[in-house]
């Protein structure tokens, strides 16, 4: 799934958005990291990890919000597994956001929140411990950049500023199973 997730994030992201392109490549390689912590799943949360910001592509983009966008792409054009799609569709707090922009309830009904905390935590450690343009950096840098990117007022900024004890919450588990790992 991993294989096939990367050509599509890559077909769709690297000549419109590159830094958005190097971006899903280093939270692909962040989720790759993760492989011991969440086993059998690391196949789909490295697919995850890549396609993640796919609705950000012009042809995609229906609604503006990229979660929702990509989750349909993956969805109707694709056929794609429903926990991926799930995934995509709720990564990184993402129905804080919706909320944001009045699309929580149908961000619901589509795609509902996945059950497994294990995985959720481990897209949303992917997604905030990389930087744009693809390299490793603490959550808290990482929380700080969308916010000046963005500015503090704007929807995205309200978002991040509401979203953040729960990403920082998600992190710290993530880091704490890695901890917990053997060496």
């Amino acid at each position: 799934m991993a294989k096939w997730a990367c050509s599509v994030a890559e077909a769709e992201l690297r000549e419109p958005f590159p830094h958005r392109w190097a971006h899903s490549q280093g939270v692909a390689r962040r989720a790759a990291e993760l492989a011991e912590v969440v086993g059998d799943e690391a196949d789909l949360l490295i697919a995850a990890a890549v396609l993640h910001d796919v609705g950000y592509a012009p042809r995609l983009a229906i609604t503006g919000f990229h979660p929702l966008d990509g989750a349909r792409f993956l969805r109707d054009i694709h056929a794609a597994d429903e926990r991926l799609v799930r995934l995509v569709a709720n990564h990184s707090s993402a129905l804080l956001e919706a909320d944001e922009r009045g699309l929580r309830a149908v961000l619901e009904e589509e795609f509902p929140l996945l059950d497994d905390q294990h995985l959720v935590d481990a897209l949303v450690y992917c997604d905030m411990t990389t930087t744009p343009d693809g390299k490793v950096t603490p959550v808290d840098a990482r929380l700080a950049e969308i916010a000046s990117r963005y500015g503090s007022k704007s929807l995205v900024g309200r978002f991040i500023r509401r979203a953040s004890p729960d990403i920082i919450a998600a992190v710290s588990r993530v880091e704490a199973a890695l901890a917990a790992q053997p060496r």
